[in-house]
């Protein structure tokens, strides 16, 4: 049955995803496999490419470069994907995209193999993590569009919430297991830099193998003969009139939304960083394992933090979703914009040593399960997007919203590297401040407070909800 014959008035189930997998309906067995590999193999490797490109050589400055160049990616490739899903309702194009990203699991694998070769002042290896970028975030961001308009036409419109986490918690299990591998693959090594090289190796390794068979998975079994056709895209003029055409209930959870993300864009790609150099904490284990010892490095221990994080995100989203039916989408998603907003000061505070009977890593781990609860307001959020548009429209509106927010956020991670490493006068070459990781955490706090705010005194629920 294609999407358009899909009943209306449907009940959204958070558990449907789960059901149709284990029994094997062809297309929901296709897609969901390829969601989970890719998204699995992206998260082991964004959350640790800082500490990848730390062991390279990279600067502060030039990481954040990089975040915000991941910006850029962000917010040039959602839009052409929900056109296309517009167009001819089809997630076939996946397959290429798919082939892609796996193609930059390899270029980012080979980096290594540039060290030490410079043109001018650009390092190559350091030029291939970007350029491998352009690649590997393929798959992720052109298909978001296709996503929400899926569930869009999928659900009843005081369901959305509940649709968006079936699909959410799905795609997050791979959020919580890609982390878990990271960690096993990180726990034999210490933080030495020679050593984040090799062990980041061997998980781009498992990354290259989870895309490959994501895309086979993808090109054999997949069936588009039941595609259907939308408007066509009509270039610039298109993007033009879709944003003024925005429906007037977004601009408010826009604005609130690009605040939020603009402080958290400048402190996310340096969120390893904090565990793994500035607060430098591992674990210690009660007792030893086989090619571990009795502790775990700080890189490991990172990605034990991941997989928490993901876990208490997977037990809050359904219920935050089947709260949101009750009280509305507005304070769900304020939630979540509070959390993202208040982590950055509370990572970046954690004393070394510990507090009363804490110490440093239970404080951390303490910290990564409050930073899960942010993903509750997750559904609510994407179900507020998607929720006013026309029916057919939720790609391009879905679309438009990602563009604009994330045009906006472009230069958060520059910003917040700069600020990490300090800066000097062009001209004099005077310093003109020293830089402070504790200044960054701090300003991107404020920041996602007065989105927050803003937020709260100006957004509009949906009326489905109200």
């Amino acid at each position: 049955m294609s999407l358009e014959e899909a009943p209306q008035a449907e009940e959204a189930d958070p558990f449907d995803a789960w059901r149709q997998f284990f029994a094997l309906e062809r297309d929901v067995l296709v897609l969901s496999l390829a969601m989970f590999a890719f998204s699995l193999g992206f998260q082991m490797t964004n959350r640790y490419m800082a500490e990848y490109m730390a062991a390279l050589g990279a600067t502060a400055v030039v990481i954040g470069l990089f975040g915000s160049f991941g910006n850029i990616i962000s917010a040039v490739y959602p839009y052409p994907g929900g056109a296309i899903s517009d167009r001819i309702g089809s997630r076939y194009a996946l397959t290429v995209f798919g082939l892609l990203a796996t193609i930059g699991f390899g270029i980012w694998l080979a980096a290594p193999l540039l060290s030490g070769i410079a043109v001018g002042p650009v390092e190559l290896s350091i030029l291939a993590i970007f350029v491998g970028l352009i690649f590997a975030q393929a798959w992720k961001s052109f298909g978001l569009g296709a996503t929400y308009a899926i569930v869009k036409q999928s659900v009843s419109p005081n369901q959305l919430a509940a649709g968006f986490a079936s699909t959410e918690s799905f795609r997050r299990t791979a959020f919580l297991i890609g982390p878990l591998i990271a960690a096993a693959l990180f726990a034999p090594f210490t933080g030495a830099a020679d050593d984040v090289v090799l062990a980041f190796q061997l998980i781009l390794v498992v990354a290259i193998v989870f895309g490959v068979l994501g895309t086979l998975v993808q090109h054999r079994l997949y069936d588009s003969s039941e595609d259907s056709f939308g408007k066509s895209f009509e270039g610039i003029d298109q993007i033009k009139r879709d944003l003024r055409e925005m429906p007037e209930e977004l601009r408010p959870l826009l604005v609130g939304d690009t605040l939020v993300r603009f402080a958290n864009g400048m402190v996310y790609i340096f969120f390893v960083l904090v565990v793994t150099d500035f607060l430098a904490v591992g674990l210690s284990l009660p007792f030893a394992l086989p090619f571990v010892g009795d502790s775990l490095s700080p890189p490991a221990f990172f990605g034990l933090l991941l997989g928490l994080e993901m876990a208490i995100a997977l037990l809050v989203m359904i219920p935050a979703a089947k709260v949101a039916e009750r009280v509305g989408l507005k304070p769900v998603v304020a939630a979540g914009f509070l959390v993202y907003a208040v982590f950055p000061i509370m990572l970046i505070s954690v004393p070394e040593g510990g507090v009363w009977i804490l110490s440093s890593a239970g404080l951390l781990a303490l910290l990564f399960a409050f930073s899960g609860l942010r993903f509750a307001g997750l559904p609510a959020h994407k179900a507020l997007i998607v929720g006013p548009a026309e029916m057919g429209a939720g790609g391009r509106v879905t679309g438009s919203y990602y563009l604009l927010r994330n045009l906006l956020v472009i230069p958060s991670a520059a910003l917040g590297g700069l600020i990490w490493a300090g800066f000097s006068n062009p001209l004099t070459g005077e310093e003109v401040f020293a830089g402070d990781p504790v200044v960054a955490f701090t300003i991107a706090t404020v920041i996602g407070l007065v989105g927050t705010g803003y937020f709260l005194a100006f957004g509009k629920e949906f009326e489905a909800y109200a």
